[in-house]
């Protein structure tokens, strides 16, 4: 007995243990299927190295990427009423909260924040995928409100980075009272001559697309990222047609005039920092024309 307790055992557990922390080095490609280590991946942003495939980014990595180092200062979301309708499935609505703010280590799917791009300030807020989908509820809403309202009170753009399956089932109504929320605040915006520029990330879908997600006055997206109100298969079985080739894409949004252009995460924070730049230059001459 004690051979088996003192020696076998502990080999077991050190083989598996060691099996555990060896497979947490690769990341699986979707795009090509080949396995990439997981250093190469924060080299290059999360993209694929051999066929370029743009994978998600967690929010808070897109924050620190994005925003200049020495500059990034997190904003509060508001504190708003959790499970407003008591909503419970095969699991209760607060059981599953908790289980996201544990994998994601956000306190819901958006995080926001204010600092500098390239030189440039700028209030930026970044949906997460990892929680819960990306889904707008009532935090969701009330953090891009917040978002908003600091833009217009710094005077400084607002950049956002969609990445969503929609409005949140478990909050119902509630969840559906975002759409015209966000959109209101994207008009203040418009109102005080704060530029808005959106990126579309792979996927932005349902109640986000439908509302502050196509409002930007410019808006980018990666590479490849599904963009629309429903998915290609819930479209096709509805019109009973084949889609076209590359249907809900970036490529396909940008050759039919929905979207500005196309831009490589690599790419990206560069292209952000001209844009402002030229944005806020343009305010500034108009504004001294009108005077």
């Amino acid at each position: 007995m004690s051979w088996l307790s003192n020696f076998v055992r502990p080999r077991i557990r050190a083989l598996v243990k060691k099996s555990e922390n060896t497979n947490n080095f690769w990341v699986k490609c979707n795009g090509c299927e080949q396995m990439v280590y997981h250093k190469d991946l924060k080299e290059t942003l999360s993209v694929c190295p051999t066929c370029d495939y743009h994978m998600k980014m967690p929010a808070r990595q897109r924050i620190n990427w994005v925003l200049d180092e020495g500059t990034i200062k997190e904003i509060n979301i508001p504190q708003t009423v959790i499970d407003p309708l008591k909503f419970k499935d095969n699991k209760k609505y607060t059981d599953r909260l908790k289980v996201s703010k544990e994998k994601s280590k956000n306190e819901d799917a958006i995080i926001i924040a204010s600092g500098q791009i390239g030189s440039n300030n700028a209030v930026v807020a970044a949906l997460d995928f990892d929680f819960m989908g990306g889904s707008m509820g009532v935090a969701v809403g009330e953090g891009f409100l917040e978002a908003a309202k600091e833009a217009v009170s710094l005077n400084v753009p607002l950049i956002v980075f969609t990445a969503s399956g929609g409005a949140r089932m478990q909050e119902g109504i509630f969840s559906l009272m975002q759409l015209p929320r966000t959109v209101i605040a994207v008009n203040k915006l418009k109102e005080n001559n704060i530029p808005y520029i959106v990126i579309l990330t792979d996927p932005t879908t349902g109640g986000v697309s439908a509302s502050f997600a196509m409002l930007g006055d410019i808006t980018y997206a990666e590479p490849g990222a599904l963009i629309g109100f429903a998915g290609p298969r819930v479209i096709q079985s509805t019109v009973s047609e084949t889609l076209p080739e590359g249907f809900q894409t970036s490529e396909y949004l940008l050759d039919h005039g929905m979207i500005d252009d196309v831009v490589s995460r690599k790419n990206l924070k560069a292209v952000i920092s001209n844009t402002i730049m030229h944005l806020v230059n343009n305010i500034s001459k108009d504004r001294s024309y009108s005077h």
